[in-house]
């Protein structure tokens, strides 16, 4: 199954709030009608890398078989990491960057390692903040999450066509 995902990490709509991450998910069934699933979780104070890498992963757990999958996001930092093959470096350096400096959010790339393993995963940079329709969307779903009370759980979510 092809699928598309967006994934936007950085949306601060109240900067004394929470930060948010949001995730879309588009796939066509076998009967070839298209399909949006939208996940979104707001988290206080913690850094945007932090949040896009949180997007990415509850997006790739949320399909429970093995897909095709393009990756919308405006993060170059995990864009790169998997395009430049830097988790493979850093791996082989124990999850340090240069000398001594330890790569952040180890813990998280581990778990979107995991959450990739079953998918073929295509990871495409697109320009934020620059009208791009597909960037916008995200934008628009993760300052949502950022600012509502109600927050959409990552759980439960799986796509079953």
């Amino acid at each position: 199954m092809q699928v598309k995902i967006y994934t936007d990490g950085a949306a601060r709509g109240n900067p004394d709030g929470p930060g948010g991450y949001g995730a879309v998910l588009e796939y066509v069934d076998t009967k070839g009608q298209l399909h949006t699933k939208e996940l979104s979780q707001g988290y206080k104070k913690t850094t945007n890398n932090r949040m896009e890498l949180m997007a990415v992963i509850a997006a790739l757990e949320a399909l429970n078989r093995p897909c095709s999958v393009e990756l919308y996001s405006d993060s170059k930092y995990v864009v790169d990491a998997f395009n430049q093959n830097w988790i493979g470096g850093w791996l082989k350096k124990g999850w340090k960057r240069g000398k001594n400096e330890p790569v952040k959010n180890v813990d998280l790339w581990k778990r979107l390692l995991q959450a990739k393993e079953p998918h073929q995963v295509r990871f495409i940079w697109v320009k934020g903040h620059d009208g791009h329709p597909q960037n916008e969307r995200c934008d628009t779903l993760a300052t949502a999450a950022a600012d509502g009370d109600d927050l959409i759980e990552d759980t439960g979510l799986a796509i079953n066509s």
